[in-house]
């Protein structure tokens, strides 16, 4: 059998969890059980499970052993969101691995979420999103829909992943954004896509964001809508009293 490299591992663990094989309050399997079980090293056995501890999926505690303590990553991500600047610097902090580019036809909740008409052709990019380059889980899945004439951003994003779409259709076709309008939801999930790669269920609740990028035209250029599993998400403004 041959050896399987900590991000495998953390990802079958991962399944394991959310999937109630390891139910909550459990004990996962020991280090040495795990290091048979995967022909792993301890230290690749270790690296995964300290990949489930940050994502507050396990505890672990000498003479023990590893303990479930939730079936789904903790709220870690509580972005403090003012101005367009730190929405950008947020999206760049976080790692994206892109799935499928391709021209879809947009039909149902895509097209009232982007405000298209039904079977309107888009060009759609869809990735997940990682919380560092050394994180093995999702937290998001986001699809970009922009318009086709823009072909060239299909290469352009494999290319270059940690560009953003956004700044590709600047640097390529001078697509200023002027401001982002940004809206917040709850929602069920039934996509497969989606529910398969953040390992949820289908039916499950979820956060929604759509974000429109707007230009100086007023049209908007760009829409996204970014899945978050509803417990893993949330956003933190403050609000200031004017002083005039």
């Amino acid at each position: 059998m041959s050896r399987t490299n900590s991000a495998e591992i953390t990802r079958q663990l991962l399944d394991g969890i959310t999937s109630g094989h390891y139910p909550v309050g459990g004990l996962l399997p020991t280090e040495f059980e795990l290091c048979d079980q995967f022909q792993a090293s301890r230290y690749t056995i270790r690296a995964a499970l300290q990949e489930l501890q940050d994502l507050g999926l396990v505890s672990r505690r000498k003479n023990v052993g590893t303990r479930v303590e939730a079936s789904r990553p903790r709220a870690a991500f509580r972005p403090t969101l003012a101005s367009i600047n730190d929405l950008m610097q947020f999206s760049e902090e976080h790692r994206r691995v892109v799935q499928s580019v391709e021209t879809v036809s947009v039909t149902g909740d895509a097209a009232r979420d982007i405000g298209c008409a039904e079977d309107a052709p888009r060009l759609r990019v869809s990735s997940v999103r990682m919380r560092d380059a050394a994180s093995t889980a999702p937290i998001a899945w986001t699809d970009i829909y922009i318009d086709p004439i823009y072909t060239d951003i299909a290469d352009a994003v494999y290319q270059f992943p940690g560009e953003l779409v956004s700044s590709l259709l600047e640097t390529r076709h001078g697509k200023h954004i002027a401001e982002i309008e940004q809206e917040v939801r709850a929602s069920t999930l039934t996509d497969p896509r989606i529910t398969n790669a953040l390992h949820i269920e289908p039916g499950a609740s979820v956060l929604k964001i759509v974000r429109r990028y707007i230009d100086d035209a007023g049209e908007a250029f760009e829409v996204s809508v970014t899945v978050h599993p509803a417990d893993s998400f949330a956003v933190s403004m403050r609000l200031k009293r004017s002083t005039s």
